[in-house]
């Protein structure tokens, strides 16, 4: 069933789609906090307006979303450094770069608890609310 541009099951309102803007938050964010010298001042801005956004018009179970999000930039920086640990050396046809990668699995390991942790939370508050209005 659909209602006003919404996904509606068992006349509950589907509330994945404010979970992904919060992981979007969660993530921007995170990145911010990663790079206050640069340009985190924006992205913390940015998320924090989103985040005021959501908290006005978003689903309050979502904001579990937030928490998956932090996990993000260390997904990233599990992936950018899949070489390490140790110098990474990469050869192409003109030149030689060598760079000094960490461990990827710890970024992995954080960034997968605190993924799986906000989806869980949200999950099950989702679940708790279903539960409630069909009661």
């Amino acid at each position: 069933m659909r209602r006003e541009g919404v996904v509606v099951r068992n006349g509950h309102p589907s509330e994945w789609g404010w979970f992904l803007a919060w992981l979007a938050v969660g993530g921007c964010l995170a990145l911010g906090l990663a790079a206050l010298l640069s340009v985190g001042v924006v992205l913390l801005a940015l998320g924090a307006l989103a985040a005021v956004f959501l908290l006005r018009k978003g689903h309050r179970n979502a904001v579990a979303g937030g928490l998956a999000g932090l996990s993000l930039p260390l997904f990233y920086l599990a992936y950018s450094n899949r070489g390490g640990p140790g110098n990474v050396c990469h050869v192409t046809a003109r030149a030689e770069t060598c760079t000094d990668e960490y461990a990827p699995v710890p970024f992995l390991v954080v960034g997968a608890l605190l993924f799986a942790v906000g989806l869980l939370v949200f999950v099950m508050l989702d679940r708790r609310n279903t539960h409630r209005e069909t009661s």
